[in-house]
Order: C-alpha cells, then sequence, then structure tokens
C-alpha cells in the first residue's frame, strides 16, 4: 500500500469516530477527504489542484452565512439588519469558526504535506478555520440542507456565547438609540428586587420612558437584568409599530 493510500485509510477510521460522534451518516466519504486536504497534501502527491478543499471552503463559506444568518433572524426578532450584520461577522469569523472547529477535533482530522505539518500547519487558525468551511461544504453537498441545519441547532449554535455578542447584543443602547428617535428623553431603569443568596443573587430591574414602565428582567447581575428589560421594551416596541 503506498503511503497516500494508509494515511487516508488511517484518515477514513478517524473520521468515522467523528461521524458516530456527531449522528451523521455519509452518503459519499470522498468528499469529506477533500473536505480535510489541504493543498499542501495534494501537492506533496501531485494531484491536481481541484482536489484540495479550497472549492468547497468557498461552498462552505456561503452555507455558513446562509444557516447563520436564518438562525439570528429567528433569534433576534428585535435586531435591525445592521446589528444583525455586525453579530454574523461576530459569528462567522476566523476566531470563532477555530473555536468550533476545535470543539468537534477537526484540527486533528486536517490532512497536510509533510512540509507543512512540521511548521505547525495544524495550530494555524486560518487553516483550521478553511477547514471547517469546507467541512460545512461538504455537508451540504452530500446529505443536504435539513441535515446541515441540524448539525448547526446542535453542535454550533450552542456554542455561540454570551461573551461573542458583548458589546452587539447590547440591548440598552439600542432602547436608548430608538427612544431618542422618537423623543428626546432618557430611559431609566430601577431595581425592583434581588433574592437569594448571596452566592446565587437574582435581580429584577424594570425600565421606564417619562414614567412608563416598558419593560422588565431577570438575572444573575443587575446588569443583566436591565440588559434583558431593554430588550423586552424593544420587541414590545417593535411590535407595536
Amino acid at each position: 500500500m503506498n503511503r497516500r493510500l494508509a494515511i487516508i485509510e488511517k484518515f477514513q477510521k478517524k473520521i468515522q469516530k467523528t461521524f458516530n460522534d456527531l449522528d451523521i451518516k455519509p452518503n459519499d466519504i470522498t468528499i469529506y477527504i477533500q473536505a480535510f486536504s489541504h493543498s499542501s497534501f495534494i501537492n506533496d502527491f501531485k494531484l491536481d489542484k481541484v482536489n484540495d478543499n479550497e472549492r468547497l471552503e468557498f461552498l462552505g463559506d456561503a452555507v455558513l452565512e446562509l444557516m447563520v444568518s436564518q438562525y439570528l433572524y429567528t433569534e433576534h426578532a428585535d435586531l435591525p439588519e445592521g446589528r444583525l450584520t455586525k453579530l454574523r461577522a461576530a459569528i462567522v469569523c476566523e476566531p470563532s469558526l477555530v473555536t468550533f472547529a476545535k470543539k468537534l477535533g477537526f484540527d486533528q482530522l486536517i490532512l497536510l504535506g509533510k512540509g507543512e505539518e512540521k511548521t505547525g500547519g495544524r495550530t494555524r487558525p486560518s487553516l483550521i478555520a478553511d477547514v471547517f468551511e469546507a467541512f460545512v461544504g461538504a455537508l451540504y453537498l452530500d446529505l443536504g440542507y435539513d441535515v446541515t441545519l441540524q448539525f448547526f441547532n446542535r453542535f454550533i449554535f450552542p456554542n455561540i456565547t454570551e461573551d461573542l455578542m458583548v458589546g452587539i447584543l447590547d440591548h440598552k443602547t439600542f432602547l436608548q438609540e430608538y427612544i431618542h428617535k422618537h423623543k428626546n428623553v432618557q430611559v431609566e431603569y430601577q431595581l425592583i428586587s434581588e433574592d437569594g443568596p448571596a452566592h446565587f443573587k437574582t435581580f429584577t430591574s424594570i425600565v421606564c420612558v417619562e414614567g412608563e414602565k416598558l419593560g422588565s428582567g431577570i438575572g444573575r447581575t443587575k446588569k443583566e437584568s436591565e440588559q434583558k428589560a431593554a430588550q423586552e421594551a424593544l420587541a414590545h416596541l417593535m411590535a407595536g409599530e
């Protein structure tokens, strides 16, 4: 058995475990081999460049944007287009894709050329992010839209952390901007209650404009409760437009 076939056979055994973990039943394993084949691996064996993962990366980038856009449109009905665009950019940026890929163990599956392996290609963020996009493209081509969406619902969207959204999902700022468009008044927040033991408190806040309560929120911190109150107020105001 030549070296390339031996590497591919080993890869197939490793990725089968990944498929089992993800509850994915592939139809065409060759498309996933291509998804994880870096150009350096293809060059080592003097194969045609179309066999590397760059074409699948191109497709996966578009599929990724569609999946994330649909998710944000549904989950954040109170956000205007500009905020949705910023949030999508934060989710599909390289650091986020690297995080998703590493959680799934994709960095350990990449097929690299000898030189790229020696120079640390397996830890290069851009390379890992590209592989994630290529996998998404392969999954979409092999199993279709519904299975790809299930993959995102189970393994990607739950890993979109609050930290990722800091500065983007600032509902208090959105609310102040919204109110200023209609009347030049200040938004006021009031802490209504603190409940629970010191190590596990919950805070309840309300948000008011000119004495009128617009929303309320409960959180583990005063700041979180205010953000949730502002989110509820925004949803209420936009529903009435």
